[in-house]
């Protein structure tokens, strides 16, 4: 028979998902076929301690003789594959009884109802303890982005604040040397029409520190002096822009759907799984 997909690859993918395997050999099919030992060495690979290998439909093998050689000769074919060849290997017989049978087959299939009802509430308790764990790592997380970002905003706060204090002192220096040329360019009458006699009186009073600092640098290195100062003026606006790098930060509604998530997972989810766990444990005692 073909399937429209690769068999072989599916039951490997399946085990992967399985909390137990089960490989059961028929007394009486085709077992130790190959491709069937070809998977089941695979699948041990991975997943040995899960495994659970058992002799099924054991009471249509015969006798006890019968039984213990059918028993022999899979161990044996086992044993050839070096993966599958363990210590303490165990291989219990296991049939479905028959009322109107007699047989003297020991049967063991309560054993593999006792370990599906132990691997089920194991796994139970282990899903129930990850859930707790998930919802504090997500409360963690959720924390751990709000404190990064509470001091994104602050380092971006003291980066515009240092961006702003540079840049207006790489601006300072050129408008104050622009509006000392113009100053001293025009009289004292022009200003006096442009801006008013009081006006004219506190640009000047503003530009006296200029106009002191210029008349202390000899004539000859005025253009010296100009260009330091324009350097100047261009190393504080470099120092602007580098200081005003900006971390990304999250958008309110952003950080309320965050604050919303860890609530939920916190109020709901971790008290969903405190009801569950005594559901299981209330379950556990009425089996008991």
């Amino acid at each position: 028979m073909n399937y429209p997909f690769d068999v072989n690859q599916t039951i490997l993918w399946l085990g992967q998902l399985a909390d137990l395997i089960f490989v059961f050999f028929d007394p009486i099919g085709q077992a130790l076929c190959k491709r069937t030992l070809n998977i089941v060495e695979k699948l041990n690979e991975t997943h040995g301690d899960t495994m659970r290998f058992y002799l099924s439909k054991a009471d249509e093998a015969g006798h006890e003789s019968d039984r213990q050689r059918v028993m022999m000769q899979i161990v044996q074919e086992l044993c050839k594959r070096p993966g599958l060849n363990r210590t303490c290997f165990d291989m219990p017989t296991i049939y479905i009884p028959n009322q109107n049978k007699t047989n003297r087959c020991a049967n063991q299939i309560e054993d593999v109802c006792k370990d599906i009802e132990k691997t089920i509430n194991q796994t139970i308790q282990n899903t129930l303890n990850t859930l707790e764990k998930d919802c504090k790592r997500i409360a963690q997380m959720v924390d751990s982005k709000i404190v990064a970002d509470n001091l994104a905003r602050s380092h971006n706060l003291g980066a515009r604040g240092k961006g702003i204090v540079y840049g207006f002192l790489g601006m300072l220096l050129p408008v104050l040397l622009l509006i000392n040329f113009l100053a001293s360019s025009v009289s004292e009458t022009v200003l006096d029409k442009a801006l008013g006699a009081n006006g004219t009186e506190a640009l000047l009073l503003y530009l006296a520190p200029v106009r002191g600092l210029w008349t202390v640098v000899p004539t000859e290195h005025h253009s010296t002096a100009l260009i330091a100062m324009l350097l100047l003026s261009i190393v504080f606006l470099f120092l602007a822009r580098r200081t005003m790098r900006m971390k990304s930060t999250l958008s309110r509604k952003q950080k309320n759907v965050m604050e919303e998530k860890r609530t939920f997972v916190q109020n709901v989810v971790r008290r969903k799984k405190e009801n569950l766990y005594q559901e299981y444990l209330r379950d556990r005692k009425s089996v008991v």
